[in-house]
């Protein structure tokens, strides 16, 4: 199990940026989320008639944020544009701080690189040859594509690294951003998770996996965490960053930081490719190892963003964790997928900011389309409307494809 060491300087989020389904700034996103609404949609523009699984959530708003030159926006794929546009929108929103470039860091959790390009120039191979495959397909493509855009947009010549485990992505950058800081390796670090997997051969390829909702005709309600009904999860995209330092050198600079990051854990089931520990063991060390790094007792959660993806296994085998961490009756709990669909490598660093927006607020946003808990769970999921809560810790869970587990504790500074 890796944490990030409780005993060194504190890490302060101090930046926010975000490109969602419901939204391009982080107000957009809570009002989403506050609302209990979803995102989801037929994805029309993508000639999906002969697939299972016609529905995702779509970026929304993206043209509200004039950040790249509308040329580089053009060339870029989806995924390191949405990325780029973020991880920008966090630098500002931190201040624009510009540290000696050669202290920094940018640290990106991604998936699967740029799906959207690498389709689009198969289909041109197929139909001309060679000579139609655009030659800059490796650049665009590339998982680290992202990473290389953001350091190049903000000249820092610091370690520009990219994490590859699956959903758990977004939350392993943000943890591995916080040891170089704590390791006195960078002064600024931008880290964040960034997806763009709504092309046609991924939505066949997780539509024949059975793990994507089919409720082609109702996408509102589609996807479902932690409902007896659910059946699956609705893909979405996005890109989610924050802006890290340590406290006392955002306190100099005269910044105001949003939340700490207090713990961190990182673990792996070493069971499946795709089917969690049913008993969620990894789950339940990558929880307990979260709340020792941050130096709290399960009792001390004010509430945890979990995972929740809605399909079967993974909503039982997280609740099954969650009982075991905090017992019968624990913190409520919420899953910000029922709102956005499921953001795969940029999940992580999406949920890890609405848990510090809820936090700042003391409230915790309803499960969207959560309606009847499946029987045996036995955990409080907040449903229905937005409900208050005291000032404190909050947990955060994204768990991947491959056994992947990273949990996140963030705390009023």
């Amino acid at each position: 199990m890796m944490t990030v060491g409780s005993a060194k300087p504190p890490v302060v989020i101090t930046g926010i940026g975000v490109v969602t389904p419901a939204g391009c700034t982080p107000e957009d996103l809570w009002s989403a989320l506050r609302s209990g609404r979803s995102t989801a949609a037929e994805l029309t523009h993508l000639g999906l008639d002969r697939h299972r699984v016609r529905i995702g959530c779509r970026v929304a708003g993206l043209d509200r944020l004039d950040l790249l030159p509308a040329k580089d926006a053009r060339r870029l794929d989806p995924f390191a544009l949405y990325g780029a546009t973020a991880a920008l929108a966090a630098h500002r929103d931190a201040g624009a701080p510009a540290p000696d470039p050669h202290r920094t860091a940018v640290v990106v959790g991604n998936a699967v690189g740029g799906r959207t390009t690498s389709d689009r120039e198969s289909l041109n191979y197929a139909a001309g040859g060679p000579a139609r495959v655009n030659p800059l397909m490796p650049l665009l493509t590339m998982p680290n594509a992202a990473a290389a855009q953001i350091a190049m947009r903000l000249g820092w010549t610091g370690p520009a690294l990219t994490v590859a485990t699956t959903c758990a992505s977004g939350v392993d950058a943000i943890g591995q951003a916080t040891a170089l800081l704590q390791a006195h390796r960078a002064d600024v670090v931008v880290a964040g998770g960034c997806e763009a997997t709504l092309s046609p051969v991924t939505l066949a390829a997780f539509g024949g996996l059975n793990a994507v909702s089919a409720r082609n005709d109702d996408p509102a309600r589609a996807c479902r965490p932690f409902d007896r009904d659910r059946d699956g999860f609705v893909m979405g995209e996005g890109a989610g960053f924050v802006v890290l330092e340590r406290l006392d050198d955002a306190r100099a600079r005269g910044a105001a930081p949003y939340a700490r990051i207090a713990g961190y854990a990182a673990t792996a089931d070493a069971h499946h490719l795709s089917m969690p520990l049913p008993d969620g063991a990894g789950a339940v060390a990558s929880m307990t190892g979260a709340l020792a790094d941050a130096g709290l007792a399960p009792d001390e959660i004010v509430h945890v963003n979990a995972h929740g993806t809605s399909t079967p296994h993974n909503d039982r085998s997280e609740a099954a964790a969650l009982r075991k961490v905090f017992g019968t009756g624990g913190p409520p709990v919420t899953a910000s997928k029922g709102v956005l669909g499921h953001l795969i490598g940029a999940a992580g660093a999406v949920e890890v900011i609405t848990a510090v927006q809820a936090m700042r607020a003391c409230e915790v946003p309803p499960t969207a389309n959560h309606e009847h808990l499946e029987e045996g769970m036995e955990i409080d999921v907040v449903h229905t409307r937005p409900r208050s809560v005291a000032s404190g810790p909050a947990l955060s869970n994204s768990f991947g494809f491959g056994g992947h587990n990273a949990s996140m504790v963030v705390t009023p500074v």
